[in-house]
């Protein structure tokens, strides 16, 4: 029994570090300093989202020096958008001929007035819209519209630009979405357009008898566009628990999602849906983001669309709905991928090789250093030349009970052990009060 509690602590304290594990790193180019981009598959077998419990360790098992450099998903430049005025355009049903049309334009090159020649045999119909940006200074980057309510659905067109109303240069084709279900709005209103100035666009609808009566319009423009960090994303994850035409998921700990990918069946796919999350089993769910995710067909092409943009926040449990009129996701359960932006390891070699990776110390404290400290004179022009590590083998599967330790509703060996704790806490305590009741020999 002496030995029981001293055990028992030892055993306790023990837990966490026996999930930790490590995979080994092959380098390339120069030294000494190395970097090293975090699979998103270690990041989930960590003990910490933030990684303070990685280390970098060498042959004989001694922790080397290291810096985190965090991604963080760069944000567009500022973005300067105007109101431009819209004129309807008015044709045959014919899709291959363009409406004629009749302008009046201002001294500087505004449009007063688009009318449309006198309706001919078998009346005309609105094809579509010309836009006048001839007020905007810039390239256009992008294109956003809106239009009235009852026009739900999907809404396809061709885009043209002119800069004299005469010469037309196609722009490739824009799509916009309205579709309710659930209680909520799904609206996919914005389409990319090439960065290129012009002073005008027309807007075609393929489908004539679909094009919406527009109630506003604006182009934007982007004062310079910068690259986003890099996404490290996870493998296909199934779902925890699955009703009709709803899934859940539940990760390893709280991650800073970025974006979400849904593994769509194969053939035509049109599932509107709402995302929703918490980060307790006991939590009320919290609406998150809502999308339209497809794969059709266009113009003889796939055109698939599979992603969700999310906050960039912590998020552990996931949960979609799919809207039931739309033709759903097919009888298997769906898998989904995460993305977070990508963090990276850079780390002093010293020692023998090789070196190897660790995380899983649910216990540790962070040891990782300022960038600037680690390599004196560091820019970060300087980056891009350090030395090159890479994951010598995939991820272990010795690491995935680190994940399984944080799940809810397990832990039960740390809760095993407590109570084999506090049971041998109880025996002693027990003895104790009993040897003070017991008579001395002197007392007889």
């Amino acid at each position: 029994m002496k030995l029981f509690v001293p055990m028992a602590w030892v055993a306790l304290l023990a837990t966490p570090l026996a999930h930790a594990a490590q995979v080994p790193l092959q380098l390339e180019g120069e030294g000494p300093w190395y970097r090293l981009a975090v699979p998103l598959s270690v990041q989930m077998a960590a003990g910490h989202a933030d990684l303070r419990d990685l280390r970098v360790l060498d042959k004989e098992g001694d922790e080397l020096a290291y810096a985190l450099t965090q991604g963080r998903l760069q944000t567009e430049a500022p973005t300067r958008e105007a109101v431009v005025k819209w004129f309807p355009l008015r044709g045959t049903l014919d899709t291959e001929a363009v409406p004629a049309i009749r302008v009046q334009r201002s001294d500087n090159g505004t449009l007063v007035e688009v009318a449309a020649p006198a309706a001919g045999q078998g009346g005309q119909v609105l094809r579509g819209w010309l836009l006048d940006a001839s007020a905007f200074a810039g390239p256009l980057h992008r294109l956003r519209l809106d239009w009235r309510a009852q026009e739900d659905g999907f809404q396809r067109f061709s885009i043209e630009a002119s800069d004299d109303l005469q010469h037309w240069q196609p722009w490739g084709e824009g799509q916009v979405a309205r579709l309710a279900f659930d209680g909520e709005q799904v609206e996919q209103r914005d389409v990319s357009l090439p960065g290129a100035s012009a002073r005008y666009l027309r807007l075609l609808w393929q489908a004539p008898q679909q094009a919406p009566a527009l109630l506003d319009a604006r182009v934007a423009s982007l004062g310079g566009q910068t690259q986003s960090a890099a996404l490290a994303w996870s493998a296909p994850l199934p779902a925890t628990s699955s009703a009709a035409g709803e899934y859940t998921w539940t990760l390893p700990l709280a991650l800073p999602l970025e974006r979400l990918q849904l593994t769509l069946p194969p053939g035509n796919v049109l599932a509107p849906v709402s995302l929703a999350s918490r980060n307790a089993s006991n939590a009320q769910w919290q609406p998150l983001a809502s999308g339209l995710l497809y794969r059709l067909p266009q113009d003889g092409k796939e055109t698939v669309q599979d992603e969700i943009a999310l906050p960039g926040v912590p998020l552990r449990q996931l949960r979609l709905r799919v809207d039931p009129r739309g033709n759903g996701l097919g009888s298997d359960t769906p898998r989904i991928r995460v993305a977070v932006a990508e963090t990276e390891v850079v780390f002093l070699a010293r020692g023998s090789a090789p070196y190897a990776l660790r995380v899983g110390d649910a216990t540790a404290q962070s040891a990782a250093l300022p960038l600037g400290t680690l390599i004196p004179g560091y820019s970060p022009a300087r980056l891009a030349s350090l030395g090159r590590a890479t994951l010598d083998s995939a991820v272990p599967d010795a690491m995935a009970p680190a994940a399984e330790a944080v799940a809810p509703g397990t832990g039960w060996q740390r809760i095993g052990l407590w109570a084999v704790l506090l049971a041998g806490v109880a025996l002693l305590g027990g003895m104790a009060f009993s040897l003070l009741r017991k008579p001395s020999d002197s007392a007889r």
